[in-house]
């Protein structure tokens, strides 16, 4: 007897998974956050990676805590982007971690990159972020609250990716893997004074592939770092033309300026929607009349 395609019962964990997009969207973008580098991505793997395979885990104890750890990791999601290092600034994009969501990233790992994660899976104790293409990294770090055979809560992190593209494999040689270590180092550490322990943070790491995959190079045509680098160069560019609203413009629309004594407005035309106006007009600059004397 058939089994009726409605009545396919999905995995008992299906709730806690993001579902499957071709390239991510950003909604909104929260006050103070730059959103670059992860409109249009694809979210990316272990495997799309250029760099050695790592798998680093970072750990501390909780002793003598009387909450359960459903209830460590309610606290810790409210509060994750508060855990991060100064100049590590992390925007939830709807302001919750649940599966699909986005975290816009404006951070700095030896030079600024704006990126952004999405969260792959989040339960009540734990939650995985995977990075887009040309973030540092090609993979997903994993938080977890459990608790010890002995009692004790046990807060948790453990990422399993690559390298992006051979700048950043150099970077992670020389400084970038130091400076990771240290950013989540410093996340368990204020996670733990937050429920008045002085925590000491265990880490470990493990080189699973110590191969370069070479087929990954072209990589470094989406790194985030050096895209940043350029956003912030063209800064002064940005001041001198302000309407930013034509990045937004499709490809295939005819743009048309008109200009009037008081100001300057911008029409879009395309052959399926006609003429339209955006809201995007520029004033100009009303010199001072001299006063007759």
């Amino acid at each position: 007897m058939g089994t009726d395609p409605e009545e396919v019962k999905l995995p008992r964990d299906a709730a806690y998974w993001a579902s499957q997009v071709e390239t991510l969207r950003v909604s909104r973008v929260p006050t103070g956050a730059i959103n670059l580098n992860v409109e249009g991505r694809q979210v990316v793997g272990p495997l799309q990676g250029f760099g050695q395979l790592w798998e680093r885990t970072y750990r501390v104890r909780l002793p003598g805590l009387a909450l359960t750890a459903v209830e460590v990791m309610e606290i810790w999601k409210k509060n994750f982007p508060t855990f991060m290092p100064p100049g590590q600034r992390f925007y939830p994009v709807m302001g919750k971690l649940e599966p699909g969501q986005l975290i816009l990233i404006n951070a700095s790992v030896g030079m600024p990159v704006s990126t952004g994660v999405m969260v792959l899976y989040a339960d009540d104790e734990s939650f995985t972020l995977m990075t887009p293409q040309g973030h540092p990294e090609s993979g997903w770090n994993t938080f977890s609250v459990s608790r010890a055979d002995d009692g004790c809560i046990i807060c948790q992190i453990q990422s399993l990716a690559r390298a992006n593209d051979p700048l950043y494999e150099l970077g992670f040689r020389l400084m970038g893997a130091s400076i990771q270590e240290k950013i989540w180092v410093h996340v368990l550490t204020k996670l733990a004074e937050r429920f008045h322990v002085n925590g000491v943070v265990q880490s470990y790491k493990t080189c699973l592939d110590p191969r370069l995959q070479w087929s990954e190079a072209r990589n470094i045509w989406q790194n985030a770092a050096i895209r940043t680098m350029l956003y912030m160069l063209c800064a002064p560019l940005r001041l001198l033309f302000p309407v930013r609203l034509l990045r937004r413009i499709p490809p295939d629309t005819v743009l048309v300026v008109r200009q009037e004594s008081s100001k300057v407005e911008v029409i879009t035309s395309s052959s399926d929607e006609g003429e339209s106006e955006l809201q995007a007009t520029a004033s100009p600059v009303e010199k001072d009349e001299p006063e007759e004397g």
